[in-house]
C-alpha cells in the first residue's frame, strides 16, 4: 500500500458538504465547509468520501463533477436518499417513505416485495445519473416503539418479518447497478423514544431478544449483500453497558464482524450527533471508533483533528498500522465496485468512468413516468380514507370563507410545500384561503381570523431527524379540538405518520371526511387532495 499513514486515515474519513456550488447557499455552516476547505480535504489530505445534502439534480449532477476534479483520489458520494433521489435533491423521483410498502405487505407481500426491488432499482439509477456512487439506505430498524422521534416512518415496518423481507428486495433492487448500499443503524434503532442526534437513547433488552429481533433484519441484509453497515449511537447495556453501539468494540467487532460474519463496510453514524459530540471530544471519538471496528467516520466534528488523532493514535502504538489498512483495503475493495475500471495499485489514477456527465437528456433519467406511475400506486393503495367523502367542491366565495389550515413541524425547512405544491394550490383553486403554522405557532399567512369558517385541517406530522413530532402532535391536537368545539372542521389530511392518525381519529365524529398519506411529496397531496374532492378513484 503506498499511501501514506495520514492518507490512509484521510480515507477513512467521509464528510458533509452542501450540494450548492456556491459557499452563499450553504444552509448549516457547523458542518458544511465552504469551498476552499472543502478542496484542502479533499486536495491536500485525501478525504475519502463526500455525504452530500440539498440543491436540485441538476445541481449535484454538476457538484459531483466538481468534488471529483479536486480529489486526490476517487471519493464515494453518498446521500440520505431513504425515499429515492428526490427525497433530497429536486426534480428526481420522490417515493413515500418505506412504511408505505410495509402497510402494502400487510395484504400483498408479493406486490410489496417488487415495490421494494423498484424503488432500490429506480433509485439506484438516478443516484448513479447525478454522481452519487453510496446509498445510505435501506432503514433496517423495526420500528416496534410507536413514540420513536426519529426512525418512525423511515422503517419498513414493525415486525421483524416485513423489515428483513423488504430492507433486502430493497437491496436487490439496488444490486442492478454499481452503488453502494447500506443497512441502518446496527444494531437497532427502532425501539428509542429519544432522538440520538441530541442525546443518547438505551436500549435496555437482554441479549436473547436483540438477537431474535433487532438483529434479523441486519443478517437478512447481509446474506443478501449489503455493502456497508451504519453503527447506532445507542446504550446497550446488555453487550456494552459502557460505550455507546459505535464506539463499542463488543458490538461492532464482536457482534457484527465476529457473530453475524459481516466483511463489507462499518460505518458509523454522524459524529457530529447528540449522542456522541456531547460525551466525546473531537479527537477521543473517531480514535473510539476506529478502535471499536468502524472502516468510516462519517461526519467528525473536525475532520482534520480527527485524521491527526488517529494518526497519533498509530504512532504511539494505541492502535495497529494493520488495523488501518484493513480498513483501508475494505474501501478500496468498495471502490473498485463503483469504478470498475480504478486501479487500486495507482489510487491516485481516476478510472475512466469519472468523466463529465452530459446535462442533456437527464430529464430522461431522472422522474421518468414509468417511476412516476409507481410512486402513485403505492400512495393510491396505502390511503387510509374514513367518514362522508368526496368533498363539495366549490370557487364560490363563502360567508365566512373557507379556510385551509396547514400545520408543519418547521416552516422554515419543508421542501415539500410551496405556492405551487398540491396542498396550498388546490384548495386555493376552489376557494379556501391559506393559514400556515409550525409546532411554534407562528404565525406565516393568515387572511381568516380564528373564528373563520368551514376549516380543511391538512397536517404534515412524522418522525424527524432533530425535530421529533411531540411539540407538532400538541399544537395540531389543541387546533383540532378547538375546531371540533365550533363545529368549523370540515375535513383533516394527514400526511406522514400512521400514528398520529390512529391519535387523532380517536377524537373526530364518524362521518367526518379524513384522508391519511404516508407520502408528504407533491405527487402523494395531489393523490390525496383528488380523492378527498372526488376527482379520482381510490381504494378504501
Amino acid at each position: 500500500m503506498n499511501l501514506s499513514l495520514a492518507e490512509q486515515v484521510a480515507q477513512m474519513v467521509v464528510v458533509r458538504a452542501s450540494g450548492y456550488l456556491f459557499d452563499h447557499q450553504i444552509r448549516y455552516p457547523v458542518w458544511e465547509p465552504p469551498s476552499a476547505q472543502l478542496q484542502h480535504w479533499l486536495q491536500d489530505l485525501g478525504v475519502g468520501g463526500v455525504l452530500l445534502v440539498d440543491g436540485s439534480a441538476v445541481e449535484i449532477t454538476a457538484r459531483t463533477q466538481q468534488l471529483q476534479s479536486w480529489a486526490k483520489f476517487p471519493l464515494l458520494l453518498a446521500a440520505d436518499i431513504e425515499e429515492g433521489v428526490g427525497q433530497r435533491f429536486a426534480g428526481a423521483t420522490w417515493f413515500p417513505p418505506p412504511m408505505t410498502i410495509g402497510t402494502l405487505a400487510a395484504t400483498d407481500v408479493k406486490k410489496a416485495v417488487d415495490a421494494a426491488k423498484q424503488m432500490g432499482a429506480i433509485t439506484a439509477q438516478e443516484a448513479l445519473a447525478i454522481g452519487l456512487n453510496w446509498i445510505l439506505a435501506p432503514v433496517v430498524d423495526v420500528n416496534n416503539n410507536p413514540d420513536n422521534p426519529v426512525i418512525n416512518v423511515r422503517s419498513f415496518g414493525e415486525t421483524e418479518g416485513t423489515v428483513s423481507q423488504l430492507a433486502s428486495a430493497f437491496i436487490r433492487g439496488c444490486q442492478s447497478y454499481p452503488v453502494l448500499t447500506t443497512a441502518k443503524h446496527f444494531p437497532g434503532h427502532g425501539d428509542t423514544a429519544i432522538d440520538s442526534h441530541l442525546e443518547l437513547p438505551t436500549i435496555p433488552h437482554c441479549d436473547q431478544r436483540l438477537h431474535q429481533l433487532e438483529l434479523l433484519p441486519f443478517q437478512a441484509a447481509i446474506s443478501t449483500g449489503v455493502d456497508a453497515v451504519m453503527s447506532a449511537h445507542l446504550l446497550i447495556a446488555a453487550w456494552d453497558d459502557q460505550r455507546p453501539a459505535t464506539l463499542s468494540r463488543s458490538i461492532l467487532t464482536g457482534q457484527l464482524r465476529q457473530n453475524l460474519g459481516f466483511e463489507g463496510l462499518i460505518v458509523t453514524d454522524a459524529l457530529v450527533m447528540g449522542a456522541i459530540a456531547n460525551q466525546y471530544s473531537p479527537e477521543e471519538a473517531p480514535v473510539l471508533a476506529i478502535e471499536a471496528g468502524a472502516d468510516i467516520i462519517l461526519m467528525p466534528v473536525d475532520p482534520e483533528v480527527a485524521i491527526r488523532s488517529v494518526c497519533d493514535a498509530v504512532v504511539s502504538g494505541r492502535i495497529s498500522p494493520e488495523r488501518i489498512r484493513a480498513s483501508v483495503q475494505r474501501i478500496w475493495k468498495a471502490k473498485a465496485k463503483v469504478y470498475p475500471g480504478w486501479n487500486t495499485k495507482h489510487p491516485g489514477l481516476f478510472p475512466p468512468e469519472i468523466e463529465k456527465r452530459s446535462f442533456s437528456g437527464l430529464s430522461q433519467r431522472l422522474s421518468s413516468q414509468s417511476a412516476q406511475t409507481v410512486v402513485s400506486h403505492l400512495v393510491r393503495e396505502t390511503l387510509k380514507i374514513g367518514g362522508t367523502i368526496p368533498l363539495e367542491r366549490s370557487s364560490q366565495t363563502h360567508t365566512p370563507p373557507l379556510r385551509n389550515l396547514v400545520i408543519v413541524d418547521d416552516l422554515l425547512n419543508c421542501p415539500f410545500l410551496g405556492n405551487h405544491t398540491p396542498a396550498i394550490a388546490g384548495p386555493a383553486e376552489w376557494g379556501y384561503q391559506l393559514q400556515l403554522i409550525d409546532s411554534k405557532e407562528q404565525l406565516v399567512q393568515e387572511s381568516l381570523s380564528s373564528e373563520g369558517g368551514l376549516t380543511l385541517l391538512q397536517l404534515f406530522i412524522r418522525g424527524n431527524p432533530f425535530r421529533g413530532s411531540e411539540g407538532l402532535t400538541e399544537v395540531a391536537e389543541n387546533r383540532l379540538k378547538n375546531l371540533l368545539k365550533t363545529g368549523q372542521l370540515q375535513a383533516l389530511v394527514i400526511y406522514g405518520s400512521p400514528y398520529a392518525l390512529d391519535r387523532f381519529r380517536l377524537q373526530i365524529p364518524p362521518d367526518l371526511p379524513y384522508v391519511f398519506s404516508f407520502g408528504q411529496m407533491p405527487s402523494a397531496q395531489a393523490v390525496v387532495l383528488k380523492t378527498l374532492f372526488g376527482l379520482s378513484t381510490t381504494r378504501r
